[in-house]
């Protein structure tokens, strides 16, 4: 199953995003912009920053034209902001914003419960900021949120999502993502569909979007990578959730996912032990406990003393 597996594996981080969505307590601006500019020093592929929402909406991203003015943008890094509508699309382009994610359902009510539009509306809305974005440098991922089930409806067919992922690149949209949005996800799905993306469109550039909500985050990640997938979407420590999708529970953990992809020996680029810290200082940040299992763990590499008892059976040669 894991022969022959993409190199290298591109990880994009959410967590100033999709992290602080959904944390009751407001994070200080400088806050924001000093954990933007630490990540984009350790390798990462892509940083959603923020997110050009209604500060009632999500009031933690309330600052975030403030934030996207602020970082020091000085590394390959991908800096990205979540659009989710025309107005949005044009505060993005004032910034010269590198990406824009533009998010819909595949899940005809979750559509309608989280972007108050039908999803033929949503496209709609796609091909216009496609059209305001023309001719700029300003790159369009499309996601597909509820790709792997809708808490609402349940299941989504294949069919259904492949016929959206179309519908996206006939907008001129540049990259998909696959959003597991509630954690509804499980690994033989997982890789029939992103076999089917990857069988049908070869050199699209397709990221994973999975959530951790039912303990199957790094599962599906593997079922992805054997379909031939490369990129993934993860938020520092585990944070996040959306808010306007019931049971929701927080991504998969980017120290965790790196760690997983290291031991496996292939080629992420990230700096493990950086993201490690940044991931002790988020906690104190959002003053909570963190979902993220190699913080507290370890990497799997770390060794331990031997207890002194041991140390001395072993030195009078008895054991």
């Amino acid at each position: 199953m894991f022969a022959n597996l993409p190199q290298p594996i591109l990880v994009n981080e959410v967590v100033t995003r999709d992290g602080f969505q959904s944390e009751p307590a407001f994070v200080p601006t400088e806050t924001k912009i000093e954990l933007v500019n630490a990540l984009a020093q350790l390798g990462l592929n892509k940083i959603e920053v923020t997110s050009f929402v209604s500060p009632r909406a999500v009031p933690n991203l309330r600052d975030a034209e403030d934030v996207m003015r602020a970082i020091t943008r000085d590394t390959d890094t991908t800096y990205v902001a979540l659009v989710p509508n025309e107005k949005g699309c044009a505060r993005a382009l004032e910034l010269a914003v590198d990406e824009i994610n533009l998010v819909m359902s595949v899940s005809e009510s979750h559509n309608l419960a989280n972007m108050r539009m039908t999803c033929e509306q949503s496209l709609d809305q796609f091909a216009r900021i496609a059209d305001m974005s023309a001719g700029t440098p300003m790159r369009l991922n499309g996601s597909l949120a509820t790709a792997f089930g809708c808490p609402f409806e349940g299941n989504q067919e294949q069919d259904r999502v492949l016929r959206f992922v179309d519908a996206y690149l006939e907008r001129s949209l540049h990259s998909i993502t696959l959003a597991d949005t509630t954690g509804m996800a499980v690994p033989n799905q997982v890789f029939e569909l992103c076999q089917a993306v990857r069988q049908r469109w070869p050199e699209l550039e397709v990221t994973l979007h999975f959530h951790n909500t039912r303990g199957l985050g790094l599962s599906n990640v593997l079922a992805s990578l054997a379909a031939g997938m490369n990129q993934f979407d993860a938020s520092l420590g585990g944070l996040g959730g959306c808010p306007f999708a019931p049971g929701a529970t927080g991504n998969i953990c980017t120290e965790d996912l790196v760690h997983m992809l290291d031991e496996m020996g292939l080629e992420t680029g990230a700096d493990l032990n950086g993201l490690l810290h940044q991931s002790q200082q988020l906690g104190v940040i959002v003053d909570h406990d963190l979902p993220g299992q190699i913080s507290k763990a370890g990497p799997r590499s770390l060794t331990r003393p031997l207890p002194e008892s041991v140390q001395q059976l072993m030195q009078n040669g008895r054991t």
